[in-house]
């Protein structure tokens, strides 16, 4: 199972990991398994918590409703009254909505979800609450997932007036080459096939200090690079970011755009402003205010703030966000904005209306 509690694995795979082999040449041991596995799984489908080891969101809901739906006939608490009617049909309607319609849900179409479930308003606002009641990754809270520590292995430093690129040197251990095979090569008495062996490996260890050093080179060039273009954001924070390209640092250093890449990959750099991740800085621009470039970071930060600001009965359409960033002196289109707007997973304009 993975992190939110689905199982993964289809029957065919449980069946080979049970058995430890990865085919079986006998088709009732097969069919034999199968229904072993179908079996097991409505077993672990009863445990707590409940929607464990479901395929998908719908079968994991559907558990937990059907779970719910017993745990309330077993209360007998509105047992053979016509109270016990109307909860049988908050479930059955609540299973339905789930089974069939979790587009229509997601979009909070009630209109729609009356209409096909064949209920009332009330009927549907009930079993849409029950639903969001539910857990759709019950497995998370037995997930333990380690904090990661970030060391940042360089940091951009103000000293005078102006920012310097220190490496973090400190938990690095020193390397070096064994005398002792530089003495085997120079002894005579060292036997030849030792000695073209040695000295193949020697080479290779030499190169890859300099692969190291190399590496290490192009860390410190690119973050000069990144300091002088980012001064900006060093004394004023994100809202100053420039947009800047892998290329335009690989041309300005001489090296191959890749390089550059590499080198930042999974790196970070403590600012004045936090740490930062190498790549951070890397973002393409857009035709900003008053002709400058505009970072896509920023830009998708506007959006997601005009959003935030919207009034939830009438949200903003993509048209209209693009109209509101184009009249703040940005060159955007509609398909741009959706496109950033889905990058960020915020719901489209009919989804985020409150009625």
């Amino acid at each position: 199972m993975n992190e939110d509690g689905y199982l993964t694995a289809s029957d065919e795979e449980l069946v080979e990991a049970l058995s430890g082999n990865e085919a079986f040449p006998n088709r009732e041991v097969v069919k034999t398994q199968l229904a072993l596995v179908a079996e097991a799984r409505g077993v672990v489908a009863q445990l707590d918590p409940i929607g464990i080891g479901a395929r998908d969101l719908r079968e994991c809901l559907l558990q937990q409703i059907e779970a719910q739906r017993r745990d309330s006939i077993l209360a007998g608490q509105h047992k053979g009254d016509a109270v016990a009617e109307d909860v049988a049909a908050v479930f059955g309607t609540a299973a339905l909505i789930v089974d069939r319609y979790l587009l229509l849900l997601q979009k909070k179409d009630m209109r729609e979800l009356t209409r096909v479930c064949h209920s009332t308003p009330e009927q549907i606002a009930v079993a849409m609450e029950l639903i969001r009641s539910l857990d759709p990754r019950p497995g998370q809270r037995y997930s333990s997932t380690a904090t990661r520590l970030i060391e940042p292995d360089v940091a951009f430093v103000k000293r005078d007036d102006e920012y310097v690129v220190v490496m973090n040197e400190e938990d690095l251990p020193a390397l070096r080459l064994n005398q002792g095979y530089r003495k085997m090569l120079r002894e005579k008495n060292t036997a030849r096939e030792v000695r073209e062996y040695v000295k193949e490996r020697y080479k290779s260890a030499i190169q890859l200090l300099r692969n190291i050093e190399q590496r290490k080179n192009t860390i410190v060039r690119t973050c000069e690079a990144i300091v002088r273009r980012q001064q900006d954001f060093l004394e004023r924070g994100v809202d100053a970011l420039r947009p800047m390209m892998i290329k335009e640092v690989a041309e300005e250093i001489g090296v191959h755009p890749s390089t550059v890449s590499r080198a930042v990959a999974n790196k970070y750099v403590h600012t004045t402003q936090g740490v930062y991740e190498l790549r951070f800085f890397f973002s393409e621009g857009v035709n900003g205010p008053e002709g400058g470039d505009l970072p896509l970071l920023l830009l998708k930060r506007r959006v997601k703030k005009l959003i935030e600001e919207e009034d939830p009965s009438k949200p903003w359409t993509d048209e209209h966000l693009a109209a509101e960033l184009q009249r703040q002196g940005i060159k955007v289109t509609r398909r741009t904005v959706a496109k950033y707007r889905e990058d960020l997973q915020i719901p489209s304009t009919h989804q985020r209306r409150v009625r």
